[in-house]
C-alpha cells in the first residue's frame, strides 16, 4: 500500500447528523412520499415514464450519487494486507458468501410464505422474497468504516475486507443472485440481472477508483476534503430516491401498514444470526477482538444502495423487491449501532485469558 493510501486508512469520519438519525429520516421520507403520491400523482407518473431501456433515468442518476461517493472511499491497494488478520478475513467471507444469503432466503421463505401470508398480498410475494434475497447477498462497503471506528476496530482490516468483498462482488454478485431466486422459484431476468451489476457495480467502481487515484495524486489531504464534500451527496440522494418509491408505493402501503413490521422480521433476525455467529467463530479460533468486531459488523450489514438499485432495475419502482431493500434501509442504522454496543461491552468477556491462550497456541500452530 502507498503511504497516502496507509494515511487515509484510520480517518474514518465518526457518525454524523444524517448518519445518527438516518431512521427518523427514513421514516419522514416514507411519510412524504406517501402523502405526496396521494395528493400531488401526476408529477411522480412523468418521472416514472422517464425510461431508458427500463432504467428510470432520474432513480439511476440518484443511485449513482449514493454509490460513487461511497466507493471512492475504497483502497484496492489494501488488498495485500488480508494475511495480517488472516482467520478473521476467511471468518468474514464465510459469513458474508456462504451464510448471510443462503440465511435470509430461508428466513424470507418462512416469513413471507408461511408466517406473513395470510397478511401479505399473495401477487408480492415472491417480489418480497427477492427484495430480501438482494439485500443480503451484497456485504456493505462504506457504512462499516463508521461500524469500525465506533467498536475500535482495526482500520487496516476493515479496509482490506471491504475492498476483498468488493472485488469478490463483481464477479459473485449476480450468479450468486440467480442462485437464491432460482431457488426460490423466481424468474431471473438474466439481461437485466448483468446490466444492474455492470450499470451499479462495476462502472460505478471504475470510475470511483480512477477519482480516487487523481484525488491522491495531489496528496491524501486533497482525497480527505473531497470525501468530506461528497459523503452528504450519498445521504441526500438515497432519501430522494425513497420520496420517489413511497410516492409510488404509498397506496400498497396504505391498505397494508403492517407490510413494512413483517418485512422488517427477517431482516433484524438475519443480522443479529450473522453478527452473532461472525463473532462467536472469531472468539474460537483466537482472533483479535480489533479484528473481530468490525468482522462481526461486516459481516452481518448489506450494501443497501445496491440492494435498491438492482430491486428497482429487475423489478420496478413499484415493486415489492423494492419495498422490501427500503426496509432494510429503515432498519439499518439502530440494529447495527446496537450490535455495536454488543461487541464493545462484551470486550471483557471475549478477551479472557482462555481466550488469549486459546490463540496464542492457534498462531503458534499456523
Amino acid at each position: 500500500m502507498s503511504d497516502a493510501a496507509i494515511a487515509t486508512a484510520p480517518a474514518a469520519p465518526g457518525l454524523g447528523l444524517f448518519e445518527r438519525w438516518l431512521t427518523l429520516w427514513v421514516a419522514l421520507c416514507i411519510v412524504a412520499g406517501i402523502a405526496l403520491g396521494q395528493f400531488a400523482p401526476v408529477p411522480f407518473q412523468v418521472l416514472a415514464r422517464l425510461e431508458i431501456a427500463h432504467v428510470n433515468v432520474p432513480v439511476g442518476l440518484l443511485i449513482w450519487l449514493m454509490i460513487v461517493p461511497m466507493l471512492v472511499k475504497i483502497d484496492f491497494g489494501a488488498l495485500h494486507r488480508v494475511t495480517t488478520h488472516a482467520r478473521g478475513i476467511a471468518v468474514t467471507l464465510f459469513i458474508n458468501w456462504a451464510v448471510k444469503p443462503f440465511s435470509m432466503a430461508l428466513l424470507a421463505w418462512l416469513f413471507v410464505r408461511h408466517v406473513f401470508a395470510p397478511w401479505l398480498p399473495a401477487a408480492q410475494q415472491d417480489s418480497y422474497v427477492a427484495g430480501l434475497i438482494l439485500l443480503a447477498a451484497a456485504p456493505c462497503t462504506a457504512m462499516v468504516f463508521v461500524w469500525s471506528q465506533l467498536c475500535r476496530g482495526d482500520p487496516y482490516f476493515t479496509l482490506s475486507q471491504v475492498a476483498l468483498n468488493d472485488a469478490i462482488m463483481v464477479v459473485a454478485f449476480a450468479p450468486l443472485v440467480a442462485l437464491l431466486l432460482g431457488v426460490a422459484a423466481i424468474t431471473v431476468p438474466w439481461d437485466t440481472l448483468l446490466v444492474s451489476v455492470v450499470l451499479y457495480i462495476i462502472v460505478p467502481l471504475a470510475l470511483a477508483q480512477m477519482w480516487r487515484h487523481a484525488l491522491l495524486r495531489h496528496g491524501p489531504d486533497a482525497l480527505a476534503r473531497t470525501l468530506a464534500r461528497i459523503s452528504p451527496l450519498s445521504v441526500a440522494a438515497l432519501l430522494a430516491t425513497l420520496v420517489l418509491l413511497f410516492a409510488f408505493q404509498g397506496g400498497q402501503i396504505l391498505a397494508q401498514p403492517l407490510i413494512i413490521a413483517m418485512l422488517a422480521v427477517p431482516i433484524v433476525i438475519q443480522v443479529y444470526f450473522n453478527a452473532g455467529a461472525a463473532y462467536l467463530l472469531n472468539r474460537g479460533l483466537g482472533v483479535a477482538h480489533c479484528a473481530a468486531a468490525p468482522s462481526a459488523l461486516i459481516g452481518a450489514s448489506n450494501f443497501f444502495e445496491l440492494a435498491v438499485a438492482a430491486a428497482i432495475s429487475l423489478f420496478g419502482l413499484e415493486s415489492g423487491a423494492a419495498l422490501a431493500t427500503v426496509v432494510g434501509v429503515l432498519v439499518e442504522v439502530p440494529v447495527m449501532l446496537s450490535v455495536v454496543a454488543i461487541v464493545n461491552r462484551s470486550r471483557d468477556w471475549y478477551e479472557r485469558p482462555s481466550h488469549i491462550a486459546r490463540g496464542d497456541r492457534l498462531s503458534a500452530r499456523s
